[in-house]
């Protein structure tokens, strides 16, 4: 018999005939004896209901009363999937983050988890019932309700497996896994059987939507197995996230991500001196802008050029205030472009094999692709390309580096 933690999402439960079935896969799960404590997210578009409703009254809401409307959308979800277990003479009991002492910090809309007091959980479980738990929120030191930002159900999830010491913690979503980059871009895309926390942290930051990065840092940091399975499709081992293992599959490159979200920013014949860098992106920083990749090249005439990306929604801002530094430092020219995508190769297989990188330009060169930026770090390899050209790079790269072939074992 295993502890196992069960997340759904809001497209999992977004009827009373979906939570009626997530009902049918926790019972199952727990006639083949598992303990189970269920989290899950509130009803499919309840959220953007609640945050429309809170816009119709004001369009700067406090976060403390904002925290208080939003969080009712999970307790509806743990009540109905309570009833339904219930009713399939599967004894359950549900908790909001409160109720089970989810402490967080005191950030509204986006507080982080500080501590998870699993007493509560543990004597129900005990009982022989499943415990329905509210992802998204918790409750801060001073009583007040928090919630934990956009997919922070996912990281709800992920702690109560590490307060628990679950066996497993498996998100049911809408994807049976994870696979080698999307299906819709690569049909020959291929269900990975598992991969690392490295590697899915590494494709979660770069695009992949499947998880929410900070539930896999949580997963991480205190080791919680984590799968990512179907709640759509019966049966399917979908895909283990785990640490390394000298005996797990060691290919080159487990996966391909994207991310369309970007623009270009690029600073001409700045002068090469001391502090420039800091200058020009310390306004941006100052703004609230990340900043995501950075080249500098140096020039012969004692002058710089400077390029970096932002997100998207970022760059007209973003621009106003380049231009303003760079004509404070005497920047020949300021140009930019919001139609770029960036395009990534992950693998830890890089970190014992040469080549890589030169097989990746080989690949988009065939096609006539040209690289504006590159960044890489020790698991991946990250381009900058021309909007029109995202899908042709993702297959060129995906059929130089044989993705759809499972490796051998």
């Amino acid at each position: 018999m295993a502890l196992i933690v069960q997340k759904y999402g809001g497209t999992s439960v977004g009827s009373v005939e979906r939570i009626q079935h997530v009902a049918d896969r926790v019972s199952q799960s727990r006639r083949q004896g598992h303990d189970v404590v269920v989290v899950v997210s509130a009803m499919s578009g309840e959220t953007d209901r609640l945050l429309g409703l809170a816009r119709g009254i004001r369009s700067d809401a406090d976060g403390r009363e904002l925290d208080v409307l939003l969080s009712t959308g999970e307790q509806v979800t743990i009540a109905l999937l309570s009833m339904a277990l219930e009713s399939k003479g599967c004894p359950a009991r549900s908790y909001t983050g409160a109720q089970v002492h989810i402490r967080t910090d005191s950030a509204h809309n986006k507080a982080r988890i500080q501590e998870i007091d699993g007493a509560r959980v543990r004597r129900d479980l005990a009982d022989g019932k499943v415990v329905v738990v509210a992802g998204f929120q918790g409750v801060d030191e001073s009583g007040n309700i928090t919630t934990l930002g956009r997919g922070g159900s996912d990281t709800t999830a992920v702690a109560l497996a590490a307060a628990l010491k679950a066996d497993e913690c498996q998100i049911f979503t809408d994807v049976d896994g994870v696979y080698t980059t999307d299906p819709r871009v690569v049909p020959q895309a291929r269900r990975l059987e598992r991969i690392t926390f490295e590697e899915m942290l590494e494709m979660a930051s770069l695009g992949s939507k499947v998880l929410q990065i900070r539930a896999v840092e949580f997963a991480g940091k205190y080791n919680v197995p984590l799968r990512v399975l179907s709640s759509f499709q019966e049966g399917g081992d979908g895909t283990l996230i785990t640490f390394e293992e000298g005996s797990m599959e060691q290919a080159l490159i487990s996966g391909i991500a994207f991310n369309q979200n970007e623009a270009q920013l690029t600073v001409t014949g700045v002068p090469d001196q001391p502090g420039v860098a800091y200058r020009i992106l310390g306004a941006v920083a100052q703004a609230n802008i990340e900043v995501d990749m950075i080249v500098q090249n140096v020039g012969a005439d004692g002058t710089t050029d400077f390029t970096f990306t932002v997100h998207r929604n970022d760059f007209d801002k973003a621009m106003g205030i380049v231009s303003a530094r760079a004509e404070e430092l005497g920047a020949r020219e300021v140009s930019g472009d919001p139609k770029i995508v960036k395009i990534s190769i992950v693998g830890v297989g890089m970190r014992s094999h040469a080549g890589i990188a030169s097989k990746m330009f080989e690949a988009l060169a065939a096609e006539g692709i040209n690289i504006r930026m590159i960044s890489t770090s020790e698991i991946k390899i990250s381009v900058v390309v021309d909007e029109k050209y995202l899908e042709l790079g993702v297959r060129a790269l995906h059929d130089a580096f044989e993705l759809e072939r499972a490796p051998a074992a």
